[in-house]
């Protein structure tokens, strides 16, 4: 099993298992069936702004890479399909009020359809992070919800100390 981490992408010709967590990110999942074929990024921001370094972790980009990993192992465009997982709005505060989750998930929908690539799944949205296990070969995407934890002040631990 490989580990994919924020700001990273994954493409590969034989098949691997490839997990990730996702919570405001997304991950994008492409899967040519007839090629037993699939690429997987996890992008941390919708898109990249032209002034920072380009990397992985703006989705505009990495849809982009690995896209071209499964043209440049033979696939046609017409041979692709894609499963959008993620976009939470799991923290409280910034990520609402900039609305990181909706933004990743805008962008990657926006752009699968520009491609003419068919979403056969979307699980997105909600409050709650996912732990994505996607198949390579098979196309086939495990989701698990990772459920919120509440926090404690050392306040609140003292009462176990005494």
């Amino acid at each position: 099993m490989h580990l994919l981490y924020p700001g990273d992408i994954f493409i590969e010709r034989r098949p691997y298992i490839v997990s990730t967590v996702l919570g405001s990110c997304v991950s994008v999942c492409l899967h040519a069936p007839s090629m037993q074929m699939g690429t997987i990024n996890h992008y941390i921001l919708p898109q990249w702004n032209g002034v920072d370094l380009a990397t992985m972790k703006y989705g505009n980009l990495s849809i982009i890479r690995i896209l071209e990993g499964l043209l440049r192992f033979g696939c046609t465009y017409k041979d692709i399909e894609a499963k959008v997982l993620g976009g939470a709005e799991v923290l409280v505060g910034t990520s609402t009020r900039f609305h990181i989750g909706q933004r990743n998930i805008d962008i990657a929908l926006k752009m699968l359809q520009e491609f003419g690539i068919p979403v056969a799944l979307i699980n997105v949205g909600g409050d709650k992070g996912r732990k994505i296990i996607f198949n390579t070969q098979t196309g086939e995407v495990e989701c698990l919800y990772i459920n919120r934890r509440e926090r404690f002040t050392p306040e609140d631990m003292l009462p176990f100390f005494k």
